[in-house]
């Protein structure tokens, strides 16, 4: 079945030494993201900070709980038009119940309004922790759908249970089924 809707996969995600899983080449929600760009079809793109995190986990703790109590907005690279697409994926992973503040730096960015933005999140056992709320206030206009949270050591250590994950969490979507390959 051909695409109906242009999409458009989002996401932040983090190298180097990470929790559960140790030292990574390739982060957690980047993984997931390119399993979804895989079975949509979309358009890829990752949200980087031009000062990347440190890459000594506790390091980067302190900095993403110092940017979150301040309410930072770090400069990103890049961008990617999310007016032009009319599904957006946007993933991130949990950093004290909230999505990493670089997220928001993007966020800000774009008119959301008539959108639909797909929430996913990669977490060691906090899940969403209403990051979808969060998204519904911060996307203003955009519908926000039921999002999918994931596990870190799932994405780095079950990638094919990641993917049948994924997969199933696709299929019961509520939206047009047609961004389904």
């Amino acid at each position: 079945m051909k695409n109906s809707k242009k999409v458009l996969v989002v996401f932040f995600s983090r190298t180097g030494e990470n929790y559960a899983v140790g030292n990574i080449e390739k982060g957690n929600t980047h993984i997931i993201a390119e399993m979804i760009t895989k079975e949509t079809g979309g358009k890829l793109f990752q949200i980087e900070t031009v000062k990347p995190y440190p890459d000594e986990y506790k390091a980067c703790v302190e900095v993403a709980k110092t940017e979150k109590e301040s309410n930072a907005r770090p400069e990103v690279k890049g961008d990617a038009k999310v007016e032009d697409y009319d599904i957006i994926f946007l993933g991130y992973p949990n950093w004290w119940g909230d999505m990493p503040m670089a997220v928001y730096t993007f966020i800000e960015r774009h008119n959301w309004n008539g959108k639909t933005v797909v929430p996913f999140c990669t977490h060691e056992g906090s899940g969403l922790s209403g990051t979808e709320r969060k998204l519904k206030d911060a996307c203003k206009g955009a519908t926000v759908s039921e999002g999918l949270a994931i596990k870190g050591t799932t994405a780095q250590n079950s990638q094919l249970q990641a993917q049948k994950t994924v997969q199933a969490w696709l299929l019961k979507m509520s939206f047009d089924k047609s961004i389904i390959r």
